[in-house]
């Protein structure tokens, strides 16, 4: 799928329909058909179900076709077998129908390449109509606002009626409706959409429309794959420009394929890492476990903007305070003293054996004079050092729970900072809890570590500045060599070379009487390297270091035996700092730009940065910047800072050769790339090709 995303306008007729046909509906009770027409008890549009069987349904006429409706139907959502899915999709685009859900299954899901040719010409006959499909295989879609349930998901007319700014995009049918019955603690949201197959519609269509959609703040999506990033990195493009925000959690992020890599960066640039990278370059938010996503969007939804780095806590407990400060400094996230001033109004509050700080514990005094609670609430917000106010609930309490409920919401309507609730104790569902996840304007977590987590996270893409990618030279044309899959390390430099990638001064050698020459040529010490395509040299016994004199080189190379090619010998570089620059092509994410610190012990460290290739050279800087061992590379206990400008430049003009080929290559792995002092320098590299 290569076309730009849709946009809200086109996707109007589907996601907010006037009239809406059910074509194989049913009065059978669990037929899908009659769930469908069940879902749409709010809806006040037109509903028009088709079956020649009935002339009734209920209290709705129905219909024998399409073509005998009353007007072009916005919605059209097929309850009808595979079989016959082809034909009534035929019928509605003959109908004008704006858009259409396909429920059955059977299609591209299936290891059946005719299953997948069904699906393929379901595509083309939505998009030769202009009418958006969603599915098939999928479990619908519901607009909250509208009443709109189009789906065969029970019960889905008895939810809770709240609407709120959340939009649910999921690929996963039961798994996203499973968030979407957060509605059921009292959650509001506006929208669910279950992709299935994406034939047409796809996650990354779903997003730029919600992107547009005035009365969504926030998109929480239930994300497995895509097969264009590019139209993902579109609509995340969109979402960041609308100042929504996409909350993301990845189905299926184990790497069994690293061990088969060939390379260093293979073995640690997996799929998860991959799909990491795509959502950072996107701009979307990822979290590690589904609990985390509809709590991560409810309180971007409810935030705002960051007006202060600071977080103030209030909390009748001590030890929650105590929690929410480890939380804090886990997730880097500061708590700073309040001022003189802020301190002044506490201690007028808060009694002697309390705490009139930050954490702030006005003690278990808030049961019997529950108004000293909302002056130190009161009292932090209007600190300027704060931007959130985080109360931590631990005691639900019947006598107060609704009015504190009731008071917080006042506090988060009364000024612009972000106001969240952690609610610690274990009655899930106390007195207010209800309130609090029903509040679009309040951030209400169960879990600490989640809530600090998510805050984090919040100040991070309200931070983030978009990377103007600014390439470096014009494409150079590459073609691989013959049958070969791997180029080894003289032919690998080579090919870098043309990119401007400095290597350090060698020569080849078929003996070693040759090696010798090459070594005087070059001057002692030297390094000697067995040619050819040899994976982890240091492993196979194929790099010998730091040879001062003849005898000790014509030692090494008796004793290499993997030189069945001949020897490379090379000028001895010391100093520096070494790094690890490589590349793995992802199937759906493209080539993934992997840097860290390199060596022999690269695997062992994991010290990495990942983002999708082409960088230049300030998202380059970004990556260093982000590695543990940053510090080497300024200068660590006396030794020279490297060359970060040369270093930056040449990470960046790697990355732009494997976007430039990405087509015909696998890997790319430079290990190390030495950052010296007065430059960077290539030691050694392979790069793998892709099978043709």
């Amino acid at each position: 799928m290569n076309r730009p995303i849709y946009t809200r306008a086109q996707l109007d007729r589907l996601i907010a329909p006037k009239s809406i046909a059910i074509v194989g509906a049913s009065p059978r009770a669990g037929s899908f058909g009659l769930r469908t027409l069940e879902n749409l008890a709010h809806f006040r549009g037109a509903i028009w179900p088709v079956n020649a069987k009935y002339p009734k349904i209920g209290a709705h006429e129905c219909f024998p076709s399409l073509a005998a409706l009353p007007g072009k139907p916005d919605l059209v959502a097929l309850v009808v077998p595979r079989e016959g899915v082809e034909a009534a999709l035929t019928e509605a685009a003959a109908a004008g129908a704006g858009g259409v859900v396909v429920y059955a299954s059977g299609y591209g899901e299936m290891a059946r390449e005719e299953g997948a040719a069904e699906q393929r010409r379901l595509a083309a006959i939505a998009q030769a109509a202009r009418m958006p499909m969603l599915g098939p295989n999928c479990m619908g879609m519901v607009n909250h606002e509208l009443g709109v349930g189009v789906s065969f998901i029970p019960e889905y007319a008895k939810m809770p009626r709240t609407l709120g700014p959340i939009a649910f995009v999921s690929q996963s049918g039961a798994l996203g409706y499973c968030l979407a019955q957060a509605a059921e603690r009292g959650l509001g949201y506006r929208y669910f959409f279950s992709a299935g197959n994406s034939a047409d519609l796809d996650v990354a269509d779903l997003i730029g429309a919600m992107a547009e959609d005035p009365g969504v703040r926030a998109i929480a999506c239930l994300f497995e794959g895509v097969p264009d990033a590019r139209r993902l990195l579109e609509a995340g493009a969109k979402a960041k420009a609308a100042g929504k925000p996409v909350i993301v959690y990845k189905l299926g992020v184990s790497d069994d394929g690293a061990a088969a890599a060939r390379s260093h960066t293979g073995s640690m640039a997996g799929s998860a890492a991959a799909f990491r990278a795509l959502f950072e370059r996107a701009g979307f938010v990822a979290v590690e476990d589904l609990e985390a996503l509809v709590e991560y969007a409810k309180f971007f939804a409810a935030a705002g903007k960051p007006q202060a780095r600071g977080v103030a806590v209030v909390s009748g407990s001590g030890g929650a305070g105590i929690i929410a400060a480890d939380m804090a400094a886990r997730h880097g996230v500061p708590m700073p003293q309040p001022l003189e001033k802020t301190t002044a109004v506490l201690r007028s509050v808060v009694p002697e054996f309390g705490a009139a700080r930050n954490p702030c514990d006005p003690t278990g005094q808030v049961l019997s004079v529950p108004e000293s609670y909302n002056k130190c609430c009161q009292a932090l917000l209007d600190d300027p050092q704060y931007g959130v106010l985080l109360s931590a609930m631990s005691v639900s309490s019947r006598e107060t729970g609704p009015k504190r409920s009731m008071d917080i919401a006042a506090l988060a309507r009364s000024q612009p900072k972000a106001i969240a609730v952690a609610w610690v104790s274990e009655w899930l569902q106390g007195p207010g809890s209800e309130a609090y996840e029903a509040d679009d304007r309040v951030g209400f977590f169960r879990s600490m570590d989640r809530c600090f987590a998510a805050i984090a996270a919040w100040q991070r893409w309200h931070a983030q500045q978009p990377v103007r990618e600014i390439r470096l030279s014009t494409r150079i044309s590459f073609s691989s060599p013959g049958e070969k899959k791997m180029l080894g390390e003289r032919e690998a430099k080579a090919i870098l070379g043309k990119y401007g990638i400095r290597s350090a001064p060698e020569r080849l050698a078929k003996s070693a009487d040759e090696a010798v020459k090459a070594a005087q040529e070059l001057g002692y010490p030297v390094v000697l390297k067995a040619d050819g395509d040899i994976e982890h040299k240091t492993e196979a016994g194929a790099v010998k270091l730091d040879l001062r004199d003849e005898a000790a080189l014509r030692a090494a190379c008796a004793a290499m035996t993997a030189a069945k090619n001949g020897f490379l010998v090379q000028s001895m570089v010391k100093g520096g700092v070494e790094l690890v620059v490589g590349v793995k092509r992802d199937p759906q994410c493209g080539p993934v730009l992997l840097v860290g610190l390199g060596g022999v012990l690269v695997e062992v460290l994991r010290d990495t940065a990942l983002a999708l290739a082409p960088v230049g050279k300030l998202e380059a800087r970004r990556m260093l910047e982000s590695l543990k061992g940053y510090k080497l590379l300024q200068g660590y206990r006396g030794a020279p800072a490297a060359d970060l400008e040369a270093v930056c430049e040449a990470i960046a003009r790697i990355s732009e050769f494997a976007a430039d080929h990405a087509d015909a290559i696998e890997e790319i792995d430079v290990n190390p790339l030495l950052a010296l002092s007065d430059g960077a320098v290539a030691l050694d590299a392979l790069i793998v090709l892709r099978d043709r």
